[in-house]
């Protein structure tokens, strides 16, 4: 049977391209479970490399997952703390999430969770507003997400326009009645502390990993406790 010019072009140069997206991917997983189990005893994880996307090879959703069932597995990974519960800016953490999101950009479970974990397991604060605000680009209209960057702003960035703006958008976009009532106060009280307590009941209700939902308690107490 003759092979047609056609099918020729499909070997030459579809099979190539499969073959080094098959290879990335295998390196990508080895890399990262490697990393892990490599330098658990060092106490420092690596991150991905920068513009990773851009070598996918047209496997980036699967990419994406495997960095995502990575992270998932210390989601409370600071490999240097500044200060009680506070990590340093642009974390392993937030390297991971940001990659994730490149690789699939609509992937939602990592921008929620993803966002979450930076900004109340390990307070990274810059990479938290850079995932929020990505999270909120890429997702303007989902009121669960946009809630949750307003407590980021509200109570790590110290923005209490932003999170009422933010506040604003999610009761346009279906978020129940209070997220207004509640935007109203914020811009004349930044303390106030009803958007945290919400937050922690919405986690609560969606079945939130356990040490986030702990976490926030905490975090929550520590307000009461400063007032």
């Amino acid at each position: 049977m003759r092979v047609s010019e056609k099918d020729l072009n499909f070997v030459t140069y579809k099979i190539p391209s499969i073959m080094l997206g098959i290879f990335a991917f295998v390196l990508i997983v080895f890399s990262q479970f490697y990393s892990s189990s490599l330098n658990s005893h060092k106490n420092a994880f690596i991150a991905p490399p920068p513009m990773l996307e851009r070598f996918t090879f047209g496997y980036g959703e699967i990419m994406a997952d495997s960095l995502w069932v990575r992270l998932v597995q210390d989601l409370d990974y600071c490999e240097q703390a500044i200060a009680k519960n506070t990590c340093r800016n642009n974390s392993w953490v937030y390297h991971m999430v940001d990659t994730t999101t490149n690789l699939s950009p609509k992937f939602r479970i990592a921008y929620a969770v993803g966002g979450l974990a930076l900004t109340i397991l390990i307070t990274d604060i810059e990479g938290a507003t850079k995932i929020f605000d990505k999270s909120v680009a890429a997702f303007p209209k989902d009121w669960p997400i946009l809630y949750r960057a307003a407590y980021h702003y509200l109570y790590e960035v110290k923005d209490s326009k932003k999170a009422a703006d933010l506040l604003i958008q999610a009761a346009n976009n279906g978020a129940p009645p209070w997220t207004r009532t509640l935007a109203g106060r914020l811009y004349s009280d930044s303390g106030n502390i009803e958007l945290a307590e919400k937050l922690l009941e919405e986690m609560k209700a969606s079945g939130q990993d356990k040490e986030l939902i702990e976490r926030l308690e905490q975090k929550i107490r520590d307000m009461k406790s400063d007032k």
